[in-house]
């Protein structure tokens, strides 16, 4: 790269007719670094040389960059614009670049990182030099062609956190629960389980043990209804019971009213979440996502299809475990042996899911259940290393059940060396 390649010019003072199509050639680059505000384009030649650099502010500035643009392009230039997938801030960008009709193009982040040292022999990494290598990275093969979410994946994404936002907030009321109750009824958490709804609905209608107690008629009809006669007489009896006896702190005061407070919220925050998952796996029913469901649950499917897309745009199961961030990796030099990880790239959401659905696997198929537990005794007792193992073999298997195919065990395990029935 030539001196003083990274010297940047405000748009307003760069001029298009600075260039012409006898001196540069008919395709010419404009790579993006993608800011919050400051944004930055390295405009290149065919051939990956950088003519001119410029900022501007977004986005009160991104008219004129299209102006630019589009007067290149009346110039007689075929125009091609590389970015950085860099969260949402180049969105709006991009919108208005594929509105207009300019081909965009996604360059990886961590290809810009690894080549910072390539072209110019310096380890800097600043964002007129990253636009230059976004250029050139682009100008050798190393970029895809942008592809904007459909309007389907869009609501299914909003769904989902829509979802997941009650979720956070019903967890972290648990907790608090979970520590009041530590305090001022430590008995209960033994006999019914934090998150049942019958629990934070007693607590939140009638109030602590005193109150329970003073008003047991009441709190054991409101257990009967809340669970719809499922819980036991014996339990119901049971929690009535440590009321009257319980060891705890007395609750003064506000303590009252603050306990029932965190109880009525986490409950309302349980029923909103109940919610947002039903209307979530309902907007999912007629997508690509319905055909994992019976393998994954409809709600990991939504999640799997909103973040990583349908599994049929795949052309192999690898590079389907790939996007999810799930292909291995190892760090080895000389008689150095790495250890082997996996890559933890793309959606970490899907990750998520998917290792909540392997445990959910191992529970319900013997099969699933008894190479998992051979590989965690193989390991010396490391659960997560099977579980992460066995999160691949599901992923690949997925490729497959897209096509049609169903999760049968019995072809992705040995059940011979298993010694399990298939």
């Amino acid at each position: 790269m030539k001196k003083r390649i990274y010297r940047k010019v405000p748009v307003n003072q760069f001029q298009p007719a600075s260039l012409s199509l006898d001196n540069v050639g008919a395709r010419l680059v404009v790579a993006v670094d993608v800011a919050k505000v400051d944004m930055v384009a390295a405009i290149a030649a065919g051939d990956g040389r950088v003519l001119n650099t410029i900022a501007w502010k977004a986005p009160g500035e991104n008219a004129a960059v299209l102006g630019i643009l589009r007067a290149l392009r009346a110039a007689g230039f075929l125009v091609e614009v590389a970015m950085e997938p860099s969260g949402t801030y180049g969105d709006v960008l991009q919108y208005h670049l594929e509105k207009d009709g300019f081909p965009v193009f996604m360059v990886s982040g961590k290809r810009t990182f690894d080549a910072r040292e390539l072209y110019d022999g310096v380890p800097s990494l600043h964002d007129a030099k990253s636009a230059a290598i976004i250029a050139r990275l682009h100008v050798e093969g190393l970029s895809k062609p942008a592809c904007a979410p459909s309007p389907v994946r869009r609501q299914l994404h909003a769904a989902i956190t829509i979802m997941d936002l009650h979720q956070r907030r019903y967890l972290q009321l648990i907790g608090n629960l979970e520590s009041w109750l530590a305090r001022h009824w430590p008995e209960l958490p033994a006999l019914v389980d934090l998150t049942a709804a019958s629990l934070m609905a007693l607590l939140a209608r009638v109030g602590g043990p005193a109150d329970v107690a003073a008003r047991r008629s009441e709190a054991e009809k409101l257990l009967r209804g809340i669970s719809h006669g499922l819980m036991a007489k014996e339990k119901i009896t049971a929690i009535l019971d440590t009321a009257s006896t319980s060891l705890g702190v007395p609750l003064v005061g506000m303590e009252r009213d603050a306990l029932m407070a965190i109880a009525a919220e986490a409950h309302r925050a349980l029923r909103a979440f109940k919610v947002a998952k039903t209307e979530l796996e309902k907007l999912s029913a007629p997508t690509p996502a319905a055909v994992l469901a019976p393998a994954i649950g409809r709600t990991t499917a939504a999640v799997v299809y909103t973040d990583v897309g349908d599994a049929n745009s795949y052309t192999s199961a690898g590079s389907f475990v790939k996007a999810m961030g799930l292909n291995l990796k190892e760090k080895s030099s000389g008689t150095i042996k790495g250890q082997i990880k996996i890559t933890k790239r793309g959606s970490s959401r899907v990750r998520h899911y998917l290792w909540l659905a392997v445990y959910r696997w191992i529970q319900k198929d013997p099969i699933a259940n008894a190479w998992y537990e051979r590989k965690v005794k193989r390991d010396g007792g490391k659960s997560s290393r099977a579980a992460v193992a066995l999160m691949r073999k599901l992923a690949k298997a997925l490729y497959h059940v897209a096509r049609g195919a169903t999760l049968d065990s019995s072809k992705l395990f040995d059940v011979r060396r298993l010694e399990v029935a298939a």
